[in-house]
């Protein structure tokens, strides 16, 4: 605690936590007023998946340019670019809404957007953060970073339905998350950055200096390196597949609408319960570690996730509903957690940032396109049937990946 009162009491670290928290608590609250307002003038669950998709494909194929431009260009103006561009995105949303149209194309034109910006932000915020702590303390730092982070997933949805409900409509959200986007860019217009030298060293440097480019070689190295780590490569295929198949969260707004009748203030309480359930299982795991057996823990975590999915579709109770999102995201923390250290672990310092690479593009990347495959089997199937395939086809991928990657299931102690 000693320690993590140090990293708040330096100026730039604690500045950058103030403006990442404000920017997560305004997309999350853009995410909640946005998924309700398109089912409820569309009704249709495939416009619901396409939210996720427009989101998805810019952040995908500007991944990689996305990388560039951080190693190339100041990256403290990069984030104040993007957190501009979400404030004007969130301005041009609520004026959208308040002229009450029943087109959702500028809606998802407004989402490609926020999908770029993304894909430059994301690479530049991570990139500056190493730059603002002493080196002895960056990964207390990082561990402190991922805590705002989840308290802003938990903060964020809930706060976006309480103010759909109070507000009366989307409009007022939309102001709200402008607002925190704003204070987000303040916060980081105020960071001063430590010069070069006093910057944490890279191993991934050139005799001028510079950062090595990020290109498509680079890329395709860490793919060809995944690859070959069977435990890496089974590591991420499950989690893949569970978040491409147990899409519950994506079609929240049609269960607060249609199935559950709770309106747009449930929908923000079921939108945080996952990260909620997250949230204490990380607590948990840093208190008490993973101290055997990683491998299987890994294939019971999806397991699980791939049932508290089934009760969530089959739920007609909004307590139940609650408890199952509550275990859903308890259960994927404890993949993730398993995942990222093997990936940490079993990768060399030179091809870290590579394979880490792969592991955002396939894996972060998945969870827009999953919303998509939840929209589209939604319309198939209906809403409550989906979500029941999706839990049950990622409990058969469980156990098609116990067969296909038995290293992964024999992994110990992950150290």
């Amino acid at each position: 605690m000693t320690d993590n009162r140090s990293l708040l009491r330096q100026r730039p670290y604690a500045l950058y936590l103030a403006s990442r928290l404000s920017l997560i608590i305004a997309t999350q609250m853009l995410s909640v007023a946005v998924g309700w307002q398109v089912y409820a003038i569309t009704r249709s669950p495939l416009e619901l998946g396409f939210t996720g998709l427009a989101l998805f494909l810019p952040a995908f194929l500007l991944a990689i340019p996305g990388g560039q431009v951080a190693d190339r260009l100041d990256r403290k103006r990069i984030i104040l670019v993007c957190h501009a561009g979400v404030a004007s995105a969130a301005v041009l949303l609520a004026l959208h809404a308040r002229s009450h149209s029943t087109s959702v194309r500028p809606i998802y034109a407004v989402l490609v957007c926020l999908g770029s910006i993304r894909a430059f932000s994301g690479p530049a915020g991570q990139a500056l953060m190493p730059n603002l702590v002493p080196r002895a303390q960056l990964e207390r730092a990082v561990a402190l970073g991922s805590t705002f982070w989840q308290v802003a997933m938990i903060a964020g949805p809930s706060l976006g339905g309480v103010l759909y409900a109070a507000l009366g409509g989307a409009t007022g959200v939309y102001v709200c998350c402008a607002a925190s986007a704003a204070v987000a860019f303040v916060c980081v217009a105020a960071i001063t950055v430590p010069p070069a030298a006093e910057r944490p060293s890279t191993r991934d440097v050139g005799e001028t200096g510079k950062k090595a480019p990020v290109s498509m070689s680079t890329l395709l190295a860490g793919i060809r390196y995944v690859w070959k780590d069977r435990p890496i490569l089974g590591s991420i295929t499950l989690d893949l597949f569970a978040v491409l198949l147990g899409g519950a969260v994506a079609l929240l707004p049609i269960f607060a609408r249609d199935v559950l009748v709770i309106g747009p203030w449930g929908l923000g309480i079921l939108r945080s319960a996952p990260a909620v359930g997250a949230a204490l299982t990380a607590l948990v795991l840093s208190v008490r570690p993973i101290q055997g057996r990683a491998g299987i823990t890994m294939f019971a975590g999806v397991f699980v996730f791939g049932l508290a999915t089934i009760v969530f579709g089959a739920s007609k109770s909004f307590a139940l509903s609650l408890v199952a999102l509550f275990v859903l995201g308890a259960a994927d923390m404890v993949s993730v957690v398993v995942r990222s250290t093997l990936i940490q672990l079993r990768t060399p310092d030179e091809m870290r940032g590579r394979v880490s690479a792969v592991n955002m593009v396939f894996i972060g990347a998945s969870n827009e396109l999953g919303e998509f495959e939840s929209g589209v089997t939604a319309a198939w199937l209906g809403p409550e049937l989906a979500v029941i395939v999706g839990g049950v086809g990622t409990c058969v991928v469980v156990l098609a990946c116990l067969a296909l990657f038995p290293t992964l299931r024999r992994v110990d102690r992950m150290e």
